[in-house]
């Protein structure tokens, strides 16, 4: 730079020199020329004034930015619920504002993204509360939520996914052997529940609690049912059979009743 500078004030006299050749090839007289010097001194003076006042302007927007970025950083690792932000204090003005801004939209972008992730969450935990008839998820949606709280968000939904497919396959199962149960003892189904049951929109059942255990309860008294009809059938057989053994009844003529 001091090269440049000393380049500058080189130019800056032979520019003056030629000036002065020039004023004195012409003829113009001594007071005109001083006249003339001072006008191109201002003008100098002015454009340099212009030119320091620009690169203050800088240095000042610089400074200002770097204030904005430390509290916005500050804000940011509070609800981010990180460590306090550390800068290099030996570094220049201007490498010290890049870096704060670059770090300032690192940490927006983990925010974003946490806030975005929370949202996905949220969506999938009221869905799959409304298919298990179970509680939201408590977390505070007005805050960031931090790495922990996510993690145990993800294990929660998951959970409750598991949850889901289990109780999916339950009734899925249970409703085939309900199916075929009211088919065999030709029973119409009279209840909202026992429709819901057998309708084809498998997806529509609700996977509460209740509504397993209830299922259960139902195939458990069509079991019972189509057993006390086997016994009263082996005992009816069994009637049958000593009838014809007390009527003599033929081989053949069983057979055809048979």
């Amino acid at each position: 730079s001091e090269v440049l500078a000393a380049e500058a004030v080189s130019c800056l006299n032979r520019a003056m020199a030629a000036l002065r050749d020039i004023w004195e090839e012409i003829g113009i007289p001594e007071e005109q020329r001083l006249e003339r010097t001072d006008v191109v001194r201002k003008h100098i003076k002015s454009l340099l004034d212009m030119m320091v006042a620009e690169e203050e302007s800088l240095k000042e927007r610089l400074l200002k930015s770097i204030a904005v970025c430390r509290k916005e950083l500050d804000t940011l690792c509070r609800e981010l619920q990180l460590g306090p932000f550390e800068t290099e204090e030996e570094s220049t003005i201007l490498q010290m504002e890049k870096n704060l801004r670059t770090c300032v939209e690192v940490l927006q972008k983990q925010k974003r993204d946490r806030r975005q992730e929370l949202k996905a969450l949220q969506e999938q935990d009221r869905a799959l509360c409304d298919i298990l008839c179970t509680a939201l998820f408590t977390i505070d949606a007005g805050s960031v939520p931090s790495l922990e709280d996510l993690d145990r968000y993800r294990r929660h939904v998951a959970s409750l996914n598991t949850l889901k497919e289990q109780r999916r396959e339950e009734f899925v199962n249970n409703k085939r052997q309900i199916i075929l149960l009211m088919e065999e003892l030709d029973h119409t189904p009279d209840t909202s529940f026992e429709r819901d049951v057998v309708c084809e929109d498998e997806e529509a059942f609700c996977l509460s609690e209740d509504n397993i255990m209830a299922l259960q309860n139902l195939l458990q008294q069509l079991e019972a049912r189509r057993a006390l009809n086997e016994a009263v059938c082996a005992e009816l057989r069994a009637r049958i059979l000593a009838l014809w053994e007390r009527l003599q009844v033929p081989q053949e003529e069983r057979e055809s009743s048979a």
